[in-house]
């Protein structure tokens, strides 16, 4: 099954929320990410990525992705 991707990625709200508690260092693991609902898209666009320890860290991408929503 091959996953659907728009040609542009528009975050909402929430992710940019989530990407800047990365930044800020909060620590968040795949299942805390899945009780607070945080979005795979995330993950699936490599704004986020999951270290060996189940952890999820903000990438290269998701920073220059807050970047932009700041100016």
């Amino acid at each position: 099954m091959n996953t659907y991707h728009a040609p542009h990625f528009d975050p909402t709200v929430d992710e940019i929320e989530t990407l800047k508690q990365l930044e800020m260092g909060r620590v968040l693991t795949v299942p805390h990410a899945i009780k607070e609902h945080v979005s795979a898209r995330l993950l699936e666009w490599g704004h986020v990525a999951k270290g060996a320890n189940g952890q999820l860290s903000i990438t290269p991408s998701g920073r220059q992705l807050i970047r932009r929503q700041d100016n």
